[in-house]
């Protein structure tokens, strides 16, 4: 292994640093976007039966926005309700906003090392060209250890590259891909709570409405 990094030449430490971050982003990405530490399943029936119960506490409030992604994005709409749906679905929206861009954390950097890692390696084929045509003009073509390794330099550094590129695009594609599914999940439950917290306030309204007028 240590002699195809020496035979790479100098362009493979950036490489290889270059995998290290892929490596370390797409295990902390695999952790941190679990589905049931971002948006727990039953977690809006809960809410809701303790809303309903009148057990939901400053405790359980905190608990819930300190639980998860989709805790944080209910409980800022269950602090404005009472202020209009308007305003509800726009604290919502503002928290929801910051929970996606904490998701989509180190994406950009795995998108980069995936787009330079190729050029790291093509840069690294010129080099060994630039060299296979130099020991050329200086010693005819005669020396073929010289001109092997040169060659060997411009394949391995592309390889290398390519090896590390393909699966850093691919992760992150994958993660894109998680991070869009679960916004929408998250998006869905947000509405469903807006629906049926001020669908109940008008049910009350409802029923209160003919009261007041006898």
């Amino acid at each position: 292994m240590f002699e195809i990094v020496q035979a790479g030449g100098w362009l493979m430490i950036p490489i290889i640093l270059c995998s290290v971050i892929s490596a370390a982003i797409c295990v902390e990405r695999f952790w941190t976007l679990r589905r049931q530490q971002i948006a727990p399943r039953n977690l809006l029936a809960q809410v809701w039966n303790w809303i309903k119960n009148s057990e939901l506490d400053a405790k359980r409030m905190r608990d819930l926005k300190n639980g998860s992604s989709l805790g944080q994005i209910l409980a800022a709409g269950i602090t404005n309700h009472r202020r209009g749906r308007d305003i509800m679905k726009e604290s919502i929206e503002e928290v929801a906003s910051h929970v996606v861009h904490e998701l989509e954390r180190y994406l950009n950097t795995l998108g980069t090392v995936a787009a330079i890692t190729p050029l790291l390696g093509l840069l690294g084929t010129v080099i060994g060209m630039i060299r296979v045509f130099t020991s050329i003009k200086l010693e005819g073509t005669g020396n073929a250890a010289v001109l092997a390794g040169g060659i060997s330099e411009a394949l391995i550094t592309t390889a290398a590259g390519l090896t590390v590129a393909i699966p850093s695009l691919f992760f992150y594609r994958f993660f894109q891909r998680r991070i869009n599914e679960l916004a929408v999940s998250m998006e869905q439950e947000a509405l469903k709570l807006i629906k049926v917290m001020h669908s109940d306030r008008e049910g009350k309204r409802a029923e209160v409405a003919p009261v007041i007028s006898k």
